[in-house]
């Protein structure tokens, strides 16, 4: 009897263990960081029938835009450009032509690189206008 029983007791045990757990399978799957916009502020001062270039690096793909956010002439309306920066020239991609305090210039970057806003005298300024103007990006 003593070899039944110790065969047994074993069988129940190993069947009992196995039955336990749990149902839930959830498995801990890593989710990338929220992208986090990124704000560059560029200041100078754009002369009559002048233009202006400042460079950025866009480090993910996404909204970008440029708001014109100073201007020591208030009335004054000037061109504002958003384009590609081949360490040259800034190739631009979306402009506004009659931009005035406050007004912002939207695009979306589908790709990282290097990135220009441009900024010119549209035939409108009578004096130099000192400006900034704030760059958001990802």
């Amino acid at each position: 009897m003593r070899n039944f029983v110790t065969p047994f007791i074993l069988l129940v045990t190993a069947t009992s263990l196995t039955g336990c757990g749990s149902s839930n399978n959830t498995t801990n799957t890593p989710t990338a960081p929220s992208a986090v916009a990124i704000t560059e502020t560029f200041s100078g001062t754009l002369t009559v029938h002048g233009a202006l270039t400042h460079s950025f690096a866009v480090e993910r793909a996404g909204t970008v835009s440029a708001t014109v956010k100073t201007l020591s002439d208030q009335a004054a309306t000037l061109g504002v450009s958003l384009g590609t920066w081949n360490g040259a020239a800034c190739t631009i991609i979306i402009s506004n032509t009659a931009a005035i305090l406050n007004t912002s210039v939207t695009g979306t970057a589908q790709s990282t690189g290097q990135f220009c806003v441009w900024l010119n005298d549209v035939g409108k300024l009578t004096n130099s206008v000192d400006y900034s103007i704030d760059v958001t990006h990802y």
